[in-house]
Parts: C-alpha cells; sequence; structure tokens
C-alpha cells in the first residue's frame, strides 16, 4: 500500500459515524448505490457546520447518507432532496425518520434532477450537494451554482471518478466532464473552488458575489 493510500485509509478510519449513518451505509450498499465515504461525509459536515447552512439541497438522495451528515451539524438546517428513483426515497424516509430527522426539516422530491432543478428558487441556498447521475454532472452543477446563494457552496462528490480523473489517458464521457468541470472551475472568477482527495474527491465550489 502506497503512503498515499495509507493516508486515505487512515482519514476513513479515524471518522466515528453515528448508528444511523452506519445504518445508511449499510442500505446503501445493499441497494448497490455507491456511498460517500466516512472522511467526505465528515467533510460535507464541516463545511455545513462552518457556514452555518440552513437551507441545503442534494442531487441524488440515496438512501439518506449524504442527507444524514448534511443535517447533523444543526437542529435548524433543512434538506430538499431529489432523486428519481422512488425506492431509494422510501428507504432514505425511513432512515431520516429512524435518525429521529422532524418530518419537517426534509422534502423529498421524486423526479429528473434537471427537471425539478429549473423549478426551484435561484440564489436561495447555503449548499447544494450533487451527487446524482455522473453523466449529467456539469448540468447539475450549473444548476447548483444558480441555486446557491452569493456565499453558498457546492459539492461534488466522486470528482476524482474512481482515480480516472488524474489520468489523462481515461478519456470516456463521465471522466471527461468530471475533468472538464474541474478544469473549468479552477480558472473561474465567478466561484473560488478546491478539490479535496478524501475518499474518491470532493469538488467544492463557493459562489462569488
Amino acid at each position: 500500500m502506497s503512503e498515499q493510500d495509507s493516508n486515505w485509509k487512515y482519514a476513513d478510519y479515524i471518522v466515528t459515524e453515528s448508528d444511523s449513518i452506519q445504518k445508511a451505509r449499510a442500505q446503501s450498499l445493499e441497494l448497490g448505490i455507491e456511498p460517500i465515504s466516512p472522511a467526505m461525509g465528515a467533510q460535507a459536515a464541516v463545511i455545513a457546520a462552518t457556514t452555518a447552512a440552513v437551507n441545503i439541497v442534494e442531487i441524488g438522495t440515496g438512501a439518506a447518507l449524504s442527507g444524514l451528515w448534511l443535517l447533523s451539524p444543526s437542529q435548524r438546517s433543512v434538506l430538499t432532496t431529489i432523486d428519481s428513483e422512488a425506492e431509494h426515497q422510501g428507504y432514505a424516509r425511513q432512515m431520516f425518520s429512524d435518525a429521529r430527522i422532524a418530518p419537517n426539516r426534509v422534502r423529498l422530491i421524486t423526479g429528473r434532477s434537471l427537471d425539478v432543478l429549473t423549478r426551484m428558487n435561484e440564489n436561495s441556498y447555503d449548499i447544494v450537494f450533487v451527487d446524482a447521475d455522473p453523466s449529467q454532472v456539469i448540468e447539475n452543477v450549473e444548476h447548483g451554482l444558480r441555486l446557491a446563494r452569493t456565499g453558498g457552496t457546492v459539492l461534488v462528490p466522486h470528482a476524482l471518478w474512481k482515480g480516472k480523473v488524474a489520468d489523462p489517458a481515461q478519456r470516456d464521457d463521465v471522466t471527461s466532464a468530471f475533468r472538464l468541470l474541474v478544469q473549468e472551475l479552477a480558472s473561474s472568477n465567478a466561484v473560488v473552488s478546491a478539490l479535496s482527495p478524501v475518499g474518491d474527491g470532493l469538488l467544492q465550489i463557493t459562489k462569488l458575489a
């Protein structure tokens, strides 16, 4: 194991996940949903806490794993979460209930993200978490930046896409989309962005005035 791999493994190992988050992780794996890593969830929670996030949008509900992390820092935060899979949202609803998240703190919307996001209020959200169809990552991030308030942050997990983004020889459509997204944001004056190597990459994009 390389030194870098050891660091990644240690970053996950030191995270203590609550019982409800562990349960959501197990449910994700059972459903065949690729879960965010513990370190990635913890980092998302730190960002939510640091920004005192109240209004959060999640694109890709899964089995509620990332949603539980995003809601964990504050009892005041409210999550709107979108997924095209009604079955997944059924499991997620149960996970939120089991974690004793009040029903008025979670709004689940079943539908295609590109259809739902066009109807949502722009400049209104503290955090937008983009973890849906990877082939639509650029379009979803564009919508996310429209929805985020000035100073709000868009978070994109899996931004290194299975370790392929850093390898220029990897040119499949999804890898190329993530690579283009990272490169364009790095040179944009409209945002400040950083790519963290936790898990398989967490892209953090904060919207400037």
